[in-house]
């Protein structure tokens, strides 16, 4: 989504309702505010709007994230199943959820999305994240840095 400059912007939702961790392959890593679930968002830095429009190059490094992001998840956290999706109903701009799901999370086996349940995460447990996200990727994740 393109701020009034024409520069890359994150639609003013994900600001909302996530912290903003770095980047990861060309793509905007965020973490939504809920400790509920390991619930992060990649969000490729184009005016695309949808998956299947995306080019085949920036589709590869959104792929390549997505796959980081997910065993990323199953180290640090207990799943029984991956949720990933793009389905941009109420955020026009893409992203993709990438969520960590467990038989007892507190709406197995619906959906996340949409939900009233929250607990939001304290400061320190976003800064222990993305020093675990920083440990895994030094090379391939920018931390708090967005395209310019």
């Amino acid at each position: 989504m393109p701020d009034s400059d024409g520069n890359f912007a994150l639609a003013p939702a994900l600001l909302k309702d996530c912290h903003r961790l770095g980047r990861l392959h060309g793509n905007q890593l965020l973490l939504m505010d809920t400790s509920l679930v390991p619930w992060f968002i990649l969000v490729p830095e184009t005016r695309v709007t949808e998956l299947c429009d995306l080019p085949e190059a920036e589709r590869r490094h959104l792929d390549r994230a997505m796959g980081q992001l997910s065993d990323f998840i199953r180290r640090h956290w207990t799943v029984d199943k991956l949720n990933v999706a793009a389905i941009g109903n109420v955020v026009s701009q893409l992203h993709l959820h990438v969520i960590g799901r467990h038989r007892q999370d507190y709406c197995w086996p619906g959906v996340v999305w949409g939900r009233p349940e929250k607990a939001p995460y304290g400061p320190e447990r976003v800064a222990e994240i993305s020093a675990w996200l920083q440990a895994a990727w030094a090379d391939e994740y920018q931390p708090g840095q967005r395209k310019e």
